[in-house]
């Protein structure tokens, strides 16, 4: 295993470098993106618009988060800023990593085989970042940059948040396909079939 500290955005000679099971921070600017962020983009792309899609998202990192921020003196504050349970976005995060390219997915949960493959064949990883604790990732807030597409309500819209030593994270899918949750099943079904063959 193996510690990186990359800066956003980063390259697809970056991400292939890593390999699952290693912890990575990450400093610069990342972006939060739920079902419905996946859901419009797509569609604008779908219909040859992704320049209304409001942020760059080559080389950049998506969090699968929905934010607590409040405005103070007319800014907005991060209150938490813990990881959403990534499975929800499987049906799509292929195809936003293919439009997109997106090199970085972070959440909690894993992603499986249609998104692995297209880490593989694009050049992106997943990171797992711990759940439970939130304040450690708020902690790695600097500034609230920018938010689009408030319209979908605060926890989906799409924020634009500077970091710092955001972290740790722990590479769970790689570039090479290799997926440490798909592992953990197929080790859980084996297991379970042995238990089932003594009883």
């Amino acid at each position: 295993m193996a510690e990186y500290r990359l800066r956003t955005p980063v390259t697809e000679e970056q991400v292939r470098k890593l390999k699952v099971g290693d912890v990575v921070y990450l400093d610069g600017i990342i972006i939060t993106g739920r079902d419905q962020v996946h859901r419009r983009a797509l569609e604008l792309a779908s219909k040859g618009e992704k320049d209304k899609v409001p942020v760059k998202l080559e080389g950049m990192a998506l969090y699968h988060c929905g934010p607590i921020v409040g405005k103070v003196d007319g800014e907005w504050k991060i209150y938490g800023f813990g990881p959403t349970t990534s499975a929800r976005m499987e049906s799509v995060e292929a195809d936003f990593i293919r439009e997109f390219g997106v090199r970085l997915i972070i959440g909690k949960g894993g992603l499986f085989e249609r998104t692995t493959q297209a880490m593989k064949e694009y050049g992106a990883a997943y990171l797992a970042y711990p759940g439970g604790v939130s304040v450690l990732a708020t902690n790695a807030v600097k500034r609230v940059v920018d938010v689009h597409w408030l319209d979908l309500g605060v926890p989906e819209a799409m924020w634009v948040v500077e970091v710092e030593n955001f972290g740790p994270t722990m590479v769970a899918i790689d570039s090479h396909g290799n997926n440490l949750f798909l592992d953990v099943l197929q080790n859980v079904k084996k297991k379970a079939e042995e238990i089932k063959a003594k009883i």
